[in-house]
């Protein structure tokens, strides 16, 4: 029996994740982190995922900044076990690689803190116990290393460590140069001093020898030699008794002897002293250089950890951000829950194929088994291939190719039997093979796993090998695994339709061309082809007709349900397009017919404006009219019972006009009101656009008398009447007065105006714009409105949101074209009632939401 480990590492290579995994490692800046992803599994133990987390906070750093480090991380993990060691002095590559690392690692840190700062984001780190887990985490001697968690990886950016570390950095850049070369040191000038004095003597002395008229002719060649570190003269063999001095060498030939005269012997020794005490002292000053680096180990040690782990996070990242991916939403559900799709791939992509077709694949949270049937060259095993892939891609943290909205489970292991293992050395047949993995996975599969198992069954007798693929399906059922299976087997069709949990799908095939279209079908089994792919590449027709003659009529009759089922899907798809177009079309006469009704309207108020206008009016001549009949009577017989009959028929009067003048208000807000509720009910938002945010042509009602703006100044006026058609673009214009003056503008260029804003308090004008009596709402929509307009909605949530002690609440602008989501950031930054501001995680938004948070 396969064990589980062995079993994993199998789905790897079938799936080609290490392969993968070695892009992203050539990401990496360091070998050390390069090494670890490569040799990287995905995270089965993880449920959350928090290395996915740490991958998209870098990915999102390395998206919005343009100075990412770029510098190369030396390789110092072997030194760490060595520096501890008593006696051990470390060379100049070694120093210099620890002095670099220090340095770099720096880089990376500030790097990732300045760009938390600048998203306003803060974590308290907890040093001790963190550095006490890391260390149990990690095993330096054998350089294997164990990533800290989320908490602790980024709270370590701030630990204590670093500064020490840097101390390091600062000793060792003090004594060598950063090309790995002895600083001029004050305790080495004078030996160098000496050794050059040395060798300028011994330079003349043997010049001498050279430039002399008697020894030329002695020497076999005019330059000076060395041999072991000592100046030397190349004499002829047949002078070497002319020359007296110490013989170092005889040439193969014998014809040259190289001596040593005794008056350059004196200078070769004392250069010879000076070289070693300079030596001594080289090796005195990098074994104290050692020992301040042994003392600062354990904080080198906690350095190293973090920052190769950072290295090959940021690996991942860079990665993600180079395929122009999307991270996946982890959606985790009991198999009981039937809340939206667990598994949801939209537009995927194999990662290691060129021209890869998109593929969409989805398994509602109540269906726990796909059976993918159809031709072979339907692309089944390619869809296997994909999901397995991708889901192993998101549990090591990295971007998937594919659409934006995608959803995968978090699985506690990936198992998969695609393609043949026919082993000679165990004696196994192809059959025996497949058993033998299958056995081993129904072994380790569980609730939270997921099986990929392609043509199971295949190998053996069509009736046993269906057998025993329904007897797998259903221990795995009872296991609760989630299963894609794909087979040519005709009974296991008929189980999808029977077995609850399991759907049937089908590799879509285009009967004309007898090519795949590369589609997965829910709901619907596929056929095989296999008479029509065998004709269509060279079979023999006659062997072909007698092959279709011995299909029996069952299969016949199989076949034929397949086709009648394909075609009543064919039918279902024609009558929804039908519906849409017969439902857009009712909608549009909804919408004439309400227009109507709102013309007329519009027509009852204007018609009772102009009668409040003309009671307004005869209420003022009768009031002077009154008033001068008061004078009068005061000034002939009046009493105080005629004086107050007086002040009541004025009183009276006024009542009547300001009761007209109330019942017009309110007939304009009933306009309003139904004017919005007929837009909406076309699919017309309040702000001009249908509900889906792309506009429409009838999205605006103009009528006379209507408010609108107009021109590309937004001027304020009130539409008299339509005017003539524009004869080039056939668009209708309509005469609008601007103060004293009427100007035809064309329909594209008025907007309805806005009404003025009543003198309320806030919370009465966010009342009228969301329908909610004094409070701010927790998730502000943004999407469709203009810059100016969003930001004084966000303005009034504000505003609502501090009077009612609201702390918390979500913006939702979209990402777009990125205008809105800048606008609304920049208000945001000089807002002084904002706290805190940032985007939502992948799951909840991500860049397309943010999270506002109040003092």
């Amino acid at each position: 029996m396969i064990d589980k480990q062995t079993l994993t590492r199998k789905t790897e290579i079938i799936l080609e994740y290490p392969q993968i995994m070695e892009n992203a490692a050539s990401h990496a800046l360091s070998e050390e982190a390069a090494a670890i992803i490569k040799n990287s599994q995905p995270v089965y133990d993880d449920p959350r995922l928090e290395i996915k987390e740490q991958v998209y906070e870098i990915f999102s750093l390395l998206k919005n900044s343009s100075n990412a480090p770029r510098s190369w991380l030396p390789s110092i993990g072997f030194l760490l076990p060595k520096i501890e060691t008593e006696g051990t002095v470390l060379d100049l590559d070694e120093t210099l690689a620890i002095g670099l690392f220090i340095e770099r690692a720096e880089e990376l840190r500030q790097w990732i803190i300045k760009g938390f700062e600048e998203r306003r984001i803060t974590q308290t780190p907890k040093a001790d116990h963190r550095i006490a887990r890391m260390e149990a985490n990690k095993d330096v001697t054998q350089n294997k290393l164990s990533a800290p968690s989320y908490s602790d990886l980024f709270g370590a950016l701030d630990d204590s460590s670093s500064d020490n570390c840097a101390v390091i950095s600062h000793e060792i850049f003090n004594i060598i140069d950063r090309e790995g070369n002895i600083r001029d040191l004050p305790v080495l000038r004078d030996i160098k001093r000496r050794i050059s004095s040395l060798e300028k003597e011994l330079k003349n002395t043997v010049a001498r020898y050279i430039t002399d008229d008697e020894y030329k002719r002695m020497l076999q060649s005019p330059l000076p030699s060395q041999r072991d570190g000592r100046a030397v003269l190349a004499v002829k063999a047949n002078f070497r008794g002319r020359v007296r001095g110490i013989v170092h060498e005889v040439s193969s030939s014998g014809q040259t002897v190289y001596i040593e005269p005794l008056d350059v012997v004196d200078k070769n020794n004392e250069l010879l002293i000076e070289k070693r005490n300079l030596d001594a002292e080289i090796q005195k000053i990098l074994r104290e250089l050692t020992e301040k680096i042994s003392n600062r180990a354990e904080d080198l040690k906690i350095l190293h950890v973090t920052t190769i782990s950072l290295e090959c996070l940021r690996a991942r990242a860079k990665y993600s951000l180079v395929t122009k991916g999307h991270f996946a939403v982890n959606e985790n559900k009991a198999p009981e829950e039937k809340n939206g799709n667990s598994l949801q791939l939209i537009q995927a992509r194999h990662p290691m194929l060129k021209k890869a077709v998109p593929i969409n694949i989805s398994m509602n949270n109540d269906i726990r088994t796909l059976i993918i049937t159809g031709p072979n060259t339907g692309g089944k095993t390619v869809a296997l291939k994909t999901l397995g892939l991708l889901a192993m891609m998101n549990q090591s943290g990295l971007a998937l190719p594919v659409e934006e909205g995608s959803v995968l489970p978090v699985f506690d292991g990936i198992y998969a039997d695609i393609g043949d293992e026919q082993s000679i050395d165990q004696s196994l047949s192809t059959f025996s093979a497949h058993i033998t993995k299958i056995g081993a996975i129904t072994s380790a599969a569980g609730e939270h796993s997921l099986v990929l198992l392609d043509e199971l069954g295949s190998g053996t007798d069509p009736q046993e090998g269906g057998a025993i693929a329904m007897a797998v399906i259903d221990h795995l059922i009872e296991k609760k695994s989630r299963m894609i299976i794909t087979t040519h087997h005709g009974i296991l069709k008929n189980y999808g339709y029977t077995r609850q949990g399991v759907e049937n799908a089908s590799a879509e095939f285009d009967a004309q061309t007898l090519s795949p279209t590369y589609k997965i079908i829910n709901g619907l089994p596929g056929e095989s082809r296999a008479l029509d792919i065998a004709a269509a590449n060279g079979l023999n027709s006659e062997i072909v007709a007698n092959a279709r003659k011995y299909i029996d009529d069952d299969k016949t009759d199989v076949s034929k349900m397949i086709k009648e089922l394909e075609q009543k899907h064919k039918n279902l798809r024609d009558l929804e397009k039908k519906s849409e177009i017969e439902q857009s079309k009712l909608r549009e006469e909804i919408r004439k017919i309400d227009l109507k009704e709102l013309q007329l309207r519009q027509k009852e108020a204007e018609l009772k404006r102009e009668s409040v206008g003309k009671l307004f009016s005869f209420l003022g001549e009768s009031r002077k009219t009154l008033e001068n009949l008061v004078r009068e009577l005061k000034e002939g017989d009046v009493n105080r019972e005629k004086t107050l009959k007086v002040k009541e028929f004025l009183n009276e009067l006024a009542r009547n006009a300001e009761n007209e003048s109330e019942s017009l208000a309110e007939e304009e807000k009933n306009l309003k009101r139904l004017r919005d509720r007929k837009n909406n009910s076309c699919g017309i938002n309040s702000n001009g656009t249908d509900s889906d945010g792309t506009g429409s042509d009838d999205a605006q009602i103009f009528a006379p008398n209507m408010e609108v703006t107009a021109g590309k100044s937004k001027q304020r006026g009130v539409i008299i009447r339509a005017d003539k058609k524009n004869a080039k673009t056939n668009e209708t214009s309509w005469l609008v007065k601007i103060g004293s003056l009427k100007i035809s503008f064309p329909e594209s260029e008025l907007t309805p105006a806005k009404p003025d804003a009543p003198s309320q308090k806030v919370f009465s004008s966010w009342a009228a714009e969301y329908g909610s009596s004094e409070k701010p709402v927790f998730e502000l929509k943004l999407i469709g409105m203009r810059l100016e307009e969003a930001k004084e909605t966000l303005r009034r949530q504000i505003e609502s949101a501090v009077l009612s002690g609201l702390k918390n609440f979500s913006v939702i602008h979209g990402t777009g074209s990125g205008i809105l989501q800048k606008g609304i950031h920049d208000y945001l930054k000089h807002d002084p009632a904002i706290a805190d501001y940032y985007f939502a995680r992948p799951e909840l938004g991500g860049f397309g939401r943010t999270e506002v948070v109040l003092r």
